[in-house]
């Protein structure tokens, strides 16, 4: 049975049982604590409460742990999205209720910043009007949650979604509790051998003032430049009759001059100073753990993201930092060509879809049939038309994937033409593509500002073109992210089901560490392949694609790659 669970300002809990609308299917009860009300029915088949982002980590902290949830602050963004295109509206408990009576809608809390004090600071949620009741709220929200799912599209589609989405709010809770294992001796020696000793003041280290001096020195006697200010670099570069646009690294490549390949090192570890220096380690490492708020869902394409941290840019040279505990390691696995796995799967191309249930290398395979076997080209080809790309090969790539995988390039194709019309576009299971002015390419994973090739993007004249190239990846990104709420939630409840003392660690969009006692290695690489395997079963139906994973147990992050 379904259980709805609310707070008392007491630190007491409310709750109700549940029938399969929604609607109360018994009295509403009181327990002393919430810690006491989930614990006393360990039957229950999911809770529905407001938001576990603070409602699961209370409970964690007394030592309970549940099956499955129902998130409504998690179901209210996605519906939104799903019935206005409204990315972005206020999601909380407060706000929905509002809609459902007209009432003006309460802005949401403001998240939590990396300088936040969780114990101290922490907004609490948005309140109801005065004299309403949380769980009479919660109930009526629910309630109406439950017949506008089905009303959606593909109704079971949304309601797998919403359950998945919940299922990701569990593990990021759980994670963030685990944390990634971090050794900070070995950080600091790292940022020893990388920077140099600290200058008084902590701003510059040894390191970057030499690669400052050497960039200066470039320009010729007497010049002095700041590498760290964008502007002095390219007034430095027009001085030098080279003129840039940017400092971006991909524009620098570009340019034969002395002052570059110091230039570069710097920017590398500048960012390393900056992002995951000896202030980030102080900040963020304590107790042999890195703790980062996990965020389920915090692009419109449903990828994750992390409040503070940097957690899902962690750059290579700090791997070395992140060691398994004594005794375990790290069980690291990334999902094998996950997006064109994925594209075969939604589109039902059965050429494609032979050719990624067909072996472990997609590309390879691909090669192998339609690019007389180079596999940079097949790459490259898909990729583009997944993204989009209309220059140098692309042409003649996609016109080689047209005739070869119609159905593939032709869902992609209607998924750009659908964005450029201003159209709704949506992933597999249900999530949005919020209209135009809502969606920037970063957020759906296109590239980023340091790896954009020369004539990326494009101005307010080609909104509508560029929208579309949004939209044509949305559908097969968005689709991934969707199935990796799956994948997750599979490996999860493999992990708890089999006892294993195994910890879920760290997530991005196709990589997963768990973090294991040595001898349950084996058992936990088995389990990721499995939850891949049901994730794609449940999401997609009965396919012949294949969601492989490459998996690597070691002791040092580092070693993975």
């Amino acid at each position: 049975m379904r259980w709805a669970v609310a707070e008392t300002g007491d630190g007491g809990a409310r709750l109700c049982p549940l029938a399969q609308d929604g609607r109360p299917a018994g009295p509403v009860l009181e327990e002393a604590s919430l810690a006491e009300a989930v614990r006393s029915r360990p039957d229950a088949e999911r809770w529905v409460w407001r938001s576990t982002a603070d409602v699961y980590r209370r409970l964690l902290a007394a030592g309970v742990r549940v099956e499955r949830c129902y998130d409504v602050e998690a179901a209210e963004a996605l519906l939104i999205g799903h019935e206005e295109g409204q990315s972005g509206q206020p999601r909380s408990l407060a706000a929905a209720w509002a809609r459902l009576h007209h009432l003006p809608v309460p802005a949401d809390a403001p998240p939590r910043t990396a300088e936040t004090q969780p114990s101290l600071f922490e907004p609490g949620p948005v309140p109801l009007p005065p004299g309403t009741d949380e769980l009479a709220a919660l109930l009526e929200v629910y309630a109406g949650q439950v017949a506008r799912t089905e009303r959606a599209e593909h109704p079971e589609r949304m309601r797998l979604l919403l359950a998945s989405e919940s299922a990701g709010m569990l593990v990021a809770v759980e994670m963030g509790r685990a944390g990634v294992p971090w050794r900070a001796d070995v950080h600091r020696a790292l940022l020893d051998g990388l920077l140099g000793e600290r200058y008084p003041g902590g701003q510059e280290t040894r390191r970057l003032a030499e690669l400052a001096d050497e960039v200066s020195r470039a320009f010729g006697p007497g010049a002095r430049v700041r590498p760290d200010l964008p502007q002095d670099i390219i007034r430095a570069f027009a001085g030098a009759g080279v003129s840039l646009t940017s400092t971006r690294k991909w524009e620098l490549q570009q340019i034969d001059h002395p002052a570059v390949a110091p230039l570069l090192e710097y920017k590398r570890l500048y960012r390393v100073h900056t992002a995951h220096g000896w202030s980030w380690l102080q900040q963020w490492v304590h107790d042999g753990r890195f703790r980062p708020e996990y965020l389920p869902g915090g692009t419109v394409s449903g990828r994750w993201t992390a409040t503070g941290g940097g957690a899902l840019q962690i750059p290579k040279v700090v791997r070395r930092a992140v060691r398994a505990d004594p005794g375990w390691r790290l069980v690291v696995a990334d999902a094998d060509q996950m997006e064109p796995r994925v594209l075969a799967a939604v589109s039902r191309d059965r050429g494609l879809m032979e050719v990624a249930g067909s072996g472990e290398d997609l590309y390879a395979d691909l090669a192998a049939r339609a690019f007389g076997g180079d596999r940079d080209q097949a790459k490259l080809g898909l990729l583009g038309a997944i993204y989009g790309q209309t220059s140098g090969d692309a042409l003649k790539h996609m016109a080689d994937l047209r005739r070869r995988y119609p159905a593939a390039v032709a869902y992609v194709d209607e998924a750009a033409r659908a964005g450029e019309e201003g159209r709704l576009v949506r992933t597999w299971m249900g999530r949005t593509c919020p209209p135009s002015s809502m969606a920037q390419p970063d957020e759906a994973g296109l590239p980023q500002e340091e790896e954009r090739p020369a004539g990326y993007g494009g101005g307010s004249a080609a909104a509508a073109r560029a929208r579309g190239r949004f939209t044509r990846n949305f559908v097969v990104q968005g689709s991934a992210a969707d199935w990796a709420l799956l994948m997750l939630a599979a490996l999860r409840r493999s992990l708890w089901t089999a006892g294993l003392r195994a910890e879920l660690v760290f997530f991005q969009h196709d990589e997963v560490i768990v973090h294991c006692p040595a001898e349950e290695a084996p058992a936990v690489s088995e389990a990721i392949s499995s939850a891949a395997a049901a994730a794609g079963r449940i999401a997609f139906g009965d396919t012949p694609v294949r969601f492989p994973f490459t998996t690597a147990v070691v002791e040092c992050y580092a070693d993975a790659k």
